[in-house]
C-alpha cells in the first residue's frame, strides 16, 4: 500500500518499489502489447509518479527492472518481426501542473547556464493518444515502418502503414535527405472509431475500449488486409535517424517534414516563454472535446537543436521535452437523452446518453444522473453541454452543466413507472423515487431473478443474465420458485438455439443442487430492501430459520414493541431494516413469492459454529485488492472464525485487512486508531485458528 514518503521506512520503500515495478510492467504489457488496458491513464500515471517519488527519496533502492529505466514493452514474442531502431524511440516525462511546467523551463535554463534575461523558445503541440510509429525513408521512398516497442526494438509494420492515411510511400521535394526517419502517431478519429465499433457489434466481434486501442490493434495486424479495412491516420511530431537535418530548430525541421507531404498538427506552434506555452495549453484544452481525435495533453520541446543536443537525455526521456497532461478524468460532451431505468428494488435511475467521449482512456457513452434531485441540481436536459468525469476513474458522472442558463424547459421526471405504469413515489426523507409495482413490475422481476441466482445469493451456475432474459421473455420465469420448475421444461430448453443435452443437464443439475440452500443466502437473494448479505447473516444468526424471522417481522410491523426490540437489539440492525421487512411481508404478492419459494426449497437450520480464534466476536473490514482470495472468500473466513465481516469502517470496527490500493477506508481506520494488517497477516490468523 502507498505510504507517505516522509514516514516510510527503507524496508517498506523496497517492498513498494518491487510491487510498483511488477504492476507497471503488467500494465505496460496490457497497454502496449495487448491493446487492452485495465486501468485509466490517470491511474497509470499515479503509479509511475509514486515510483519516481520513492526512487528520488531512496536512490540506492532503484531496481534493475525499474519502470524509470523502461520504455514501452518487449516485442520478443511479436509475430510481426523485430526492428532495431538506429536512434532509440524514447518516451516523455510528464507534468501535471503549471508549476511543473515553470520548473521544467527553469531547469532547462539552469542546465544551459542562461542568464535571467535570456529566453528559450519552445514548440508546443497537441499530444495525440495513438500508437508511436517510425517511418524510414531512403532517397525519399518508404522502406521500413516500425512501432516503438521497448524503445530499442519495435515491431515491423511496413506492409500495414501502406493503408494509413497521411503516410506517403514517396516523399516530394528536392531537399529530402538520403536517409530520414519520420516519427509520429498512428491514430483513429472519433467518428471512424464509433463506426468501427458499430460494425464490430453487428458482426458479433469484440468491441474496442477506445480509439487508441482500436488504432493499435488495427496497425499491429499480422494480415495487412485487416489494417486496410480500418480508417487509420498519421500525424508527424519528430524524427529519428537522419543523414542530414533540414533546419537548425525543431520548428524548421517540422515545417520541412510537412512540406515533404507528411501531416503535422494544425495546433503546432512556436512560443517564446512558459506563459505562451501555458496559454496554448489552455486553448487546446478548450478545443479538446471538439477535436476529431483524442489527445491527452500538450508536448513542449526546446526549439533550438543545438540546445537539445547539449541538454541530452535522462534514462528514458529527453531533458529538452515534456508532456503537459490534461486531467484525464474529465471531458466535455453533449447529453443527447435521459432514459429511466428500473432497478430490482424499484428505484427509478436516470441514465444520461452521451455523444461518445473518451475519459481517462475509456470511451464513455452513458452516465449516471443518480436521482430526481441530482437532475434538478444540475439543471440538465437533453441537448445540454456537460462536463463528465469518471468517479474514482470507474463510474461516469456529470459534474457540470455548461449550458444550464439556456432558456429551455426542465426535464420532466416521471411520476409513474415507465415499465408497468404503477405510481412512482419517494418515501418520506428519501430522495430516490421508486416504482410501487413490486414484483408485478417486469423490470423488477427480471432484475430480482438475476440477483437471486447471483454469486452472493444462491449462486446457480449456468443461469447468467442472458439466460434469465431469454427464459423470462418466454414466460418461463415469473418468480424465483420457477427456477426450480425448469426441470419440467427440459425438452423446451433443448429446442432452443445454442442448447445441447450436456448444457441443459448441467443447468438443471446446478438448480437441483440448490434445493437445500443456505438460509442467509436465500434471504439475501430475495432482494428485500436494506437486507444485504451481511444483514441477512446477522438476522439468521439470531432467528436460525426463515419462518421465525417472518413471524417476528410481522409482529414488529403491527406495533409489537417486544418484537421490534428483538430485531433492533441485533448488532448492526436498525429501524430501516425492520421497516423494510415489515413492508415486504405486508404485500400479498411478496408473501406469495416467499411461500412459493419455500415450497420448492428446504434451507437447513442456520447455525454458526462457535470458534475460539483471535477475531471471534470482532468486526473485520476488508479493503483494497486481495491477491490470494476473493472478497467473498475472505468474508466467509471471517464468519467461520466467529467474526463479523462489515463493509464499512466505524468506531465499532476492530480490525482492517488492507490490500494494495486501499484508500479511504484505510485512512479512516488510521484516524480512528483501528488495528490494520495486510493480507499475509490475515492468512496467519486463519492458519493459527486452524
Amino acid at each position: 500500500m502507498s505510504t507517505d514518503p516522509v514516514t516510510i521506512t527503507e524496508a517498506e520503500a523496497a517492498n513498494e518499489l518491487m510491487r510498483l515495478a511488477k504492476a507497471i510492467a503488467k500494465h505496460n504489457k496490457l497497454y502496449h502489447a495487448e491493446d487492452s488496458p485495465e486501468i485509466s491513464d490517470a491511474e497509470y500515471d499515479a503509479l509511475v509518479r509514486r515510483n519516481s517519488e520513492l526512487e528520488e527519496q531512496f536512490p540506492h533502492l532503484v531496481r534493475e527492472d525499474s519502470p524509470s529505466k523502461q520504455v514501452g514493452h518487449d516485442v520478443a514474442a511479436s509475430p510481426l518481426g523485430k526492428v532495431t531502431h538506429e536512434v532509440r524511440m524514447l518516451s516523455l516525462d510528464n507534468a501535471f501542473s503549471d508549476e511543473e511546467v515553470a520548473e521544467f523551463v527553469a531547469r532547462v535554463k539552469r542546465f544551459l547556464s542562461l542568464g535571467e534575461g535570456e529566453t528559450v523558445a519552445f514548440t508546443a503541440e497537441d499530444k495525440i493518444d495513438g500508437l508511436s510509429c517510425s517511418l524510414r525513408y531512403e532517397t525519399g521512398k518508404l522502406v521500413l515502418a516500425a512501432t516503438r516497442g521497448d524503445g530499442q526494438v519495435g515491431e515491423n509494420v511496413t506492409p500495414n502503414v501502406a493503408h494509413v492515411a497521411g503516410i506517403p510511400q514517396q516523399l516530394s521535394g528536392a531537399d529530402v535527405p538520403e536517409v530520414f526517419e519520420v516519427r509520429g502517431e498512428v491514430y483513429m478519429d472519433k467518428q471512424a472509431f464509433t463506426a468501427l465499433n458499430a460494425a464490430q457489434h453487428e458482426a458479433g466481434e469484440k468491441l474496442f475500449a477506445n480509439p487508441r486501442n482500436a488504432a493499435a490493434g488495427s496497425l499491429r495486424q499480422k494480415d495487412a488486409s485487416v489494417t486496410a479495412k480500418r480508417p487509420l491516420r498519421f500525424l508527424a511530431h519528430g524524427w529519428g535517424a537522419a543523414s542530414a537535418v533540414p533546419g537548425k530548430t525543431q520548428h524548421e525541421v517540422m515545417r520541412a517534414i510537412e512540406s515533404w507531404g507528411l501531416p503535422v498538427s494544425d495546433l503546432f506552434i512556436l512560443g517564446q516563454s512558459a506563459e505562451e506555452m501555458l496559454a496554448h495549453y489552455r486553448a487546446i484544452e478548450k478545443k479538446r472535446a471538439d477535436l476529431g481525435y483524442d489527445i491527452d495533453g500538450v508536448v513542449y520541446k526546446v526549439d533550438r537543436l543545438d540546445f537539445q543536443q547539449r541538454l541530452g537525455f535522462v534514462a528514458k526521456a529527453p531533458r529538452w521535452a515534456m508532456a503537459h497532461k490534461f486531467p484525464a478524468e474529465q471531458a466535455q460532451t453533449t447529453l443527447e437523452a435521459i432514459d429511466i431505468q428500473i432497478g430490482r428494488t424499484g428505484k427509478l435511475t436516470p441514465v444520461g446518453r452521451l455523444t461518445p467521449v473518451t475519459v481517462g482512456g475509456v470511451t464513455v457513452t452513458n452516465v449516471t444522473l443518480h436521482n430526481r434531485d441530482e437532475i434538478a441540481r444540475l439543471g440538465v436536459r437533453p441537448g445540454d453541454r456537460v462536463v463528465v468525469q469518471r468517479a474514482g476513474d470507474v463510474i461516469p458522472q456529470v459534474v457540470e452543466n455548461l449550458t444550464a442558463d439556456e432558456d429551455r424547459p426542465a426535464f420532466d421526471f416521471p411520476d409513474h413507472c415507465p415499465e408497468c405504469g404503477s405510481e412512482a413515489v419517494a418515501a418520506e426523507g428519501e430522495v430516490d423515487v421508486r416504482c410501487t409495482g413490486g414484483l408485478i413490475c417486469p423490470a423488477q422481476r427480471s432484475e430480482r431473478l438475476k440477483h437471486f441466482v447471483s454469486r452472493g445469493a444462491l449462486d446457480i451456475e449456468g443461469l447468467g443474465e442472458k439466460t434469465i432474459d431469454q427464459f423470462f421473455a418466454l414466460g418461463w420465469l415469473e418468480s424465483p420458485a420457477d427456477i426450480f420448475r425448469l426441470k419440467d421444461r427440459r425438452d423446451e430448453i433443448l429446442a432452443l438455439d445454442g442448447w445441447q443435452d450436456k448444457s441443459v443437464d448441467n443447468l438443471l443439475a446446478s438448480v437441483e443442487n440448490k434445493r437445500s440452500p443456505d438460509a442467509a443466502r436465500l434471504l439475501f437473494g430475495l432482494g428485500i430492501r436494506h437486507v444485504g448479505a451481511v444483514t441477512a447473516r446477522d438476522l439468521l444468526k439470531h432467528f436460525h430459520d426463515l419462518p421465525a424471522l417472518r413471524e417476528v417481522a410481522e409482529k414488529a410491523r403491527s406495533g409489537d414493541g417486544a418484537a421490534l426490540a428483538e430485531i433492533t437489539d441485533i448488532d448492526g440492525i436498525g429501524s430501516a431494516v425492520v421497516e423494510a421487512l415489515g413492508d415486504f411481508f405486508h404485500e400479498e404478492h411478496n408473501v406469495a413469492v416467499w411461500e412459493d419459494i419455500l415450497s420448492q426449497v428446504t434451507p437447513p437450520r442456520y447455525e454458526v459454529e462457535s470458534v475460539d480464534s483471535p477475531v471471534a466476536g470482532k468486526t473485520v473490514v476488508f479493503t483494497g485488492k486481495l491477491e490470494t482470495m476473493s472478497r467473498d472468500e475472505a468474508k466467509a473466513q471471517a464468519e467461520r472464525l466467529g467474526a463479523k465481516a462489515s463493509g464499512s469502517v466505524s468506531a465499532k470496527t476492530d480490525l482492517l485487512v488492507a490490500g494494495p490500493g486501499a484508500g479511504s477506508k484505510l485512512k479512516k481506520a488510521e484516524e480512528l486508531g483501528i488495528e490494520v494488517i495486510d493480507e499475509a497477516g490475515w492468512a496467519a490468523i486463519v492458519e493459527q485458528a486452524g
